[in-house]
């Protein structure tokens, strides 16, 4: 059965684990321990680079090709 698109889902915390700034893409891995993908347009400051190691909250959605992929990062203070 295939899930129906629907908006992020609630708020996690995490941390970068990887970002490509060549290519604009990344990993992050929920306090869970389950990693998420995601691409620079999803950093919610304008900066669209993040270095790994960042602790961040972020939304969890189905991405393009129905995998589900990380949105709406937003770096914590440290």
């Amino acid at each position: 059965m295939v899930q129906a698109r629907r908006g992020p889902r609630m708020p996690r915390r995490g941390t970068v684990t990887a970002f490509d700034a060549d290519r604009g893409l990344g990993t992050v891995t929920a306090a869970d321990g389950v990693s998420y993908p995601f691409h620079c347009t999803a950093i919610a400051d304008e900066s669209r680079r993040i270095d790994p190691g960042t602790p961040v909250t972020f939304a969890v959605a189905p991405g393009h090709q129905g995998r589900w992929e990380a949105r709406s990062l937003q770096p914590l203070p440290s």
